[in-house]
């Protein structure tokens, strides 16, 4: 299925569509493609990145408690019946940074939880309210280079079109925050899917997309080493089979 022109619908039929894929790659997450010492919760997380955010979690299958420890203890390739990958990535571009500069700039953190379990990585879906203002934007960066700061993973898709404030999407923005070189976003392909693994050494794996496009599987990282693929033609499919027919049709038609 083609990724749709989500900018010709108020952001409100956005907002229900990003719920619906969240809850999507929560399901695939959690029956069966992550480790059975992991899970995946639909969360408004403190100094939010958005309203829904797809939370990994890790706890002790023996019921101790995980350590707390910057990037986690390290995870095996192959977690009982569930093979992580290890090998790179493949999306168009790569990056790494070690966030000298992040850090000198970093003052709090913001980014909390309730759970007593740790939190391993982040996934959100950019809503068009990420974008609306200069005040909005600057919000949702700054949470993300300090969420990678504090060692969570990140996937951030973004099917938003760049905006005047982050013309070369939002992982232009994101890393133009952290790191000196620039990232430079195709004009053929403005949208962004994005994986962060935040080690010592922050990565960058970005696939750029357009509307149109089928949607590539994308890595979600447990450990700076290690990553599960997301699916995320499958789960794009599930949550439009909920969208409102009257609006599929808006969004299918001929501009």
């Amino acid at each position: 299925m083609p990724v749709h022109d989500w900018s010709r619908v108020s952001a409100g039929i956005f907002h229900d569509f990003h719920h619906s894929w969240i809850e999507e790659n929560k399901r695939i997450l959690n029956s069966g493609l992550l480790p059975p010492e992991y899970y995946a919760l639909a969360e408004q997380i403190a100094g939010s990145l958005g309203p829904d955010v797809l939370a990994l979690q890790e706890v002790s299958l023996d019921g101790s408690q995980p350590d707390s420890s910057n990037g986690g203890p390290p995870i095996t390739p192959s977690a009982g019946p569930i093979t992580l990958a290890t090998v790179p990535p493949k999306v168009r571009f790569t990056a790494q940074t070690e966030m000298d500069g992040y850090v000198r700039k970093q003052s709090t953190l913001v980014i909390r939880h309730t759970s007593g379990d740790r939190i391993i990585a982040l996934v959100e879906v950019v809503s068009p309210g990420n974008k609306a203002s200069r005040h909005a934007l600057r919000s949702f960066v700054q949470k993300s280079a300090e969420a990678m700061y504090h060692g969570y993973h990140l996937l951030i898709l973004d099917l938003q079109p760049p905006t005047v404030r982050d013309p070369n999407g939002i992982h232009g923005a994101i890393w133009a925050e952290i790191e000196d070189a620039a990232y430079q976003a195709p004009p053929e392909k403005p949208l962004t899917l994005v994986a962060y693994s935040s080690g010592q050494i922050k990565m960058a794996f970005v696939e750029p997309i357009a509307v149109g496009d089928t949607l590539p599987q994308m890595p979600l990282f447990l450990h700076p080493g290690s990553y599960i693929n997301i699916p995320l033609e499958t789960t794009y499919q599930a949550a439009w089979s909920t969208v409102p027919r009257r609006w599929q049709r808006v969004l299918e038609s001929r501009a």
